[in-house]
């Protein structure tokens, strides 16, 4: 799994799992329940993760969308 994107931002992370579900690109959520746990004062970052085999597809996708 490679890293394509942090935010603390709900909707965004939102928006970038489904950019990439319409691509065909599986994504994980990493650290949600750490995030939660922190009481929403953004300090611990959401990480969206992919495959290594879809990382430059990802990374594409999200470049071509304005996201990175």
């Amino acid at each position: 799994m490679r890293l394509i994107a942090t935010t603390n931002d709900p909707v965004r992370l939102s928006f970038l799992t489904a950019l990439l579900a319409d691509a065909g690109i599986a994504a994980m959520t990493f650290d949600q329940h750490a995030a939660a746990m922190d009481g929403s004062i953004g300090a611990v970052p959401r990480r969206l993760m992919v495959a290594d085999e879809d990382f430059a597809p990802a990374q594409r996708i999200l470049r071509d969308a304005g996201e990175m």
